[in-house]
């Protein structure tokens, strides 16, 4: 039987696990034992247990509760909390997700206990280590033994990097193996869709018709932080709900809210808090996230995920950030880059609502990334 220890601890990483999850379970349960690790660093019950029963993953077998805390600590005390259940559990590989700081530390510590890593979403790059995540994914991506990316152009940036695309096994942190697979998040997406359709009863609660409204996401840092970006960003989103008369739906991650009426300035919030046209809600479960993403008519974000998400739902995105890790998306003229610019952001809007017959290619796979995962797991055991 080969062991899994898989490491979440962000909302993103939960939702990934649930399709190498859901393939074990249907396809593997004789093969495949995963141990389940959450290192607490979303403890917020919307932002993380629900998350859970929603798409039926396993409850953790561990859980830190490390909370919110600097970079430097929170990841210290996931590495200290790892590398204990590491040695207890002794699994053949150890799976880490994404670019988090638990994604960093299930890295530290896997490597320095010679556990074989795997990094699902391994390659992508925004090109800009002022970010938390590109550090962090960079890092884990030098001492991961299988290396599994989403797209081309992440395979294409490991072999910029010197990873050999050519490898024979035995893989080893000294010699590892890349592939192209295709998006976990994809297959969660056509898995989910029609669940959520059904369950979701989310547009009628907020009283929007589809297509007819914005869907907006803040939560990164650098954005919430810094009041010169924050008020850059909401005017824009107060601009764009009143020129051209269009609900905004932002569901904000807690943290964002509290900040709100800190770092905008009192004419600003009261504006915005008022507007009729702008609604502010609480974190949504995933499923109707999808049913918002869905029925949205172009999504604005600093996500990463959700700049996906908007692909898979071909709807136009705005990227309120300063690059992207999904560069294709861009490419494909179908995203706009506008960082927290008001000219940008409302110059984006116009161009992406005047754009006509966007094209969205299959360039996340086919669906049936965890399954390829799994077998190769199988396939090259150490």
């Amino acid at each position: 039987m080969l062991k899994l220890l898989t490491i979440i601890g962000a909302r993103p990483q939960i939702i990934k696990a649930a399709a190498l999850s859901r393939a074990i379970r249907d396809h593997f349960a004789d093969t495949i034992n995963e141990v389940i690790l959450h290192t607490g660093q979303h403890y917020d019950n919307n932002m993380s247990r629900v998350f859970f029963k929603e798409m039926e993953i396993p409850e953790p077998d561990y859980n830190l509760h490390v909370g919110s805390d600097s970079h430097g600590k929170q990841t210290a005390q996931m590495i200290i909390g790892i590398e204990d259940i590491l040695l207890k559990e002794k699994p053949d590989y150890l799976i880490l997700y994404g670019d988090t700081n638990s994604t960093l530390a299930g890295a530290v510590a896997g490597a320095k206990l010679h556990v074989p890593v795997v990094h699902i979403e391994a390659g992508l790059r925004s090109h800009n280590k002022n970010m938390p995540e590109e550090i962090n994914r960079i890092t884990c991506d030098h001492v991961s033994t299988l290396l599994f990316s989403p797209t081309k152009t992440g395979y294409n940036n490991l072999i910029s990097e010197g990873f050999n695309k050519d490898t024979k096994s035995p893989f080893t942190i000294d010699n590892p193996r890349i592939y192209h697979c295709g998006d976990v998040m994809f297959d969660n997406t056509m898995f989910f869709s029609g669940k959520a359709e059904k369950r979701s009863k989310i547009l009628r609660i907020l009283h929007v018709k589809p297509l007819n409204y914005v869907l907006c996401t803040i939560h990164r840092d650098n954005n919430t932080d810094d009041p010169v970006r924050l008020n850059a960003l909401f005017n824009s989103i107060y601009n764009i709900a009143g020129e051209h008369d269009i609900p905004i739906i932002l569901p904000l991650h807690p943290r964002t809210t509290k900040i709100l009426r800190q770092n905008l300035s009192g004419k600003l919030y009261d504006s915005i808090i008022n507007h009729p046209n702008i609604n502010i809600i609480k974190p949504v479960s995933f499923l109707d996230m999808i049913i918002l993403e869905k029925n949205s008519s172009l999504i604005m974000t600093d996500s990463g995920g959700v700049q996906k998400e908007a692909y898979f739902f071909q709807k136009p995105c705005i990227i309120l950030r300063s690059e992207t890790e999904w560069k294709e998306i861009v490419e494909n003229r179908t995203a706009i880059v506008a960082d927290a610019n008001k000219k940008n952001i409302t110059g984006a809007y116009k161009e992406l609502t005047n754009r006509k017959n966007l094209h969205f290619p299959p360039i996340f796979g086919d669906g049936n990334a965890a399954m390829f995962i799994c077998k190769e797991l199988i396939r090259n055991r150490i």
